[in-house]
């Protein structure tokens, strides 16, 4: 049903991966808000006058504001459409990340402006009259916004937007609080004691609580988010099946928006190859994982000497040690110096933030145990500290 509303709207909408259509699409949703809240608000002023319920006026009121989150989702979609520019080298989409802050901030702020106004009903009661009228809107109101919820629910799913699934958010809190409001119109209406105060102070409760949530939610992407790892899995599967990549390491990846991601990654690759062919494989696989995938990659080539049997033993030594120290972490970029009186053992640990041991402690308990194999191993290690141990090793 709500794609059947979409496709009216929107020519050509649910395309996969069409930026243009899903900016259409934000800005349909948007404009659906705003007529549905203007309306609402109507009625229920109206409503809420007549019987004069501070409960039914208070939540007009929020479906005027509702109104101003919809339009500052339509103007954030406009603008996050814009292109790079000198500015801002990898795009405007981060600006539907903040349209979700400050809806989320908006829901906060009605529920604590809702909890004043409901303490103050209750300091000062006054008599409702709830009428036929009052029940029928109330009534009316939470059908509509419960159809708000799911299609907003719906077109934040399809076109994956954290605006828009925190719009539906507050769809769900306006239908509950609408619901307590009608609940408490009947408790007056069959025992005449006025529940008005109490309910809207319940209600706000709910909703500064939801407000909060949506906050911490809405503001992870702007605070940068480590990524998903069923994305790192298929990044590292898909670079090693082209041929010449043996290992994987220090993948990073930045979301600037829906559609806007940037990855580098390292790719350890024979040193005995030559250059210009390592080289030419790199180059294929960035622009496969744009064309394929969408994603901006940028990848380091590392050398690695696998034609030295000394050195390919050392290295599954010195792995054993790691792992049987520190299971979750793997190392990479592995080297030796070998020299007469003593010989340099090069390379990185990759170690999750959830270890404990602080740097320091990791490399020394490490060097210990490389110490153990021969007195005149020397290890040189660095400490890559990542989310998830995303390497996977030569």
């Amino acid at each position: 049903m709500f794609d059947s509303v979409m496709k009216l709207l929107v020519k050509g909408y649910g395309t996969a991966a069409d930026p243009k259509i899903r900016e259409k699409s934000g800005r349909a949703a948007g404009t659906v808000g705003i007529a549905t809240n203007l309306l609402l608000f109507l009625i229920k002023f109206l409503a809420g006058f007549f019987s004069h319920s501070l409960a039914i006026m208070a939540d007009a009121v929020n479906n005027l504001t509702d109104s101003g989150s919809s339009i500052i989702m339509l103007v954030g979609f406009k603008l996050a459409g814009k292109p790079a520019d000198e500015k801002h080298p990898f795009g405007h989409a981060r600006i539907e990340y903040l349209c979700g802050v400050i809806v989320s901030f908006i829901v906060l702020f009605l529920g604590l402006q809702l909890g004043m106004s409901s303490v103050e009903k209750i300091l000062t009661p006054e008599e409702t009259e709830y009428g036929v009228l009052a029940f029928c809107v109330l009534g009316a109101s939470i059908l509509i916004k419960l159809w708000q919820c799911f299609f907003y629910r719906s077109v934040g799913r399809k076109i994956q937007s954290e605006a828009i699934y925190a719009t539906s958010s507050d769809s769900r809190n306006d239908v509950i609080a609408t619901a307590v409001v009608l609940l408490g119109a009947l408790l007056t209406r069959l025992t005449g004691v006025n529940l008005d105060g109490f309910l809207g102070l319940a209600v706000a409760v709910f909703i500064v609580g939801s407000g909060v949530k949506l906050i911490m939610e809405t503001g992870d992407p702007l605070l940068g988010m480590a990524p998903d790892e069923e994305l790192v899995r298929s990044i590292y599967e898909k670079i090693l099946t082209y041929p010449g990549v043996i290992g994987i390491h220090d993948l990073t990846v930045h979301n600037y928006g829906v559609g806007r991601c940037f990855a580098s990654v390292h790719c350890e690759v024979p040193a005995e190859e030559d250059i210009l062919i390592s080289h030419d494989i790199i180059d294929n696989i960035e622009r496969d994982f744009l064309k394929d995938m969408g994603i901006h990659l940028v990848i380091h080539l590392d050398p690695v000497v696998t034609g030295d049997e000394r050195t390919n033993a050392l290295h599954g030594q010195v792995r054993e040690c790691v792992h049987r120290i520190y299971p979750q972490a793997s190392l990479h970029d592995f080297r030796v110096v070998w020299g007469i009186t003593h010989s340099n053992v090069l390379f990185d640990v990759a170690a999750p933030f959830s270890l404990e041991d602080s740097d320091d402690v990791i490399q020394d308990r490490i060097s210990q145990e490389i110490q153990l194999l021969d007195p005149s191993y020397r290890a040189v290690i660095t400490i890559d500290r990542e989310s998830t141990v995303n390497s996977l090793e030569s």
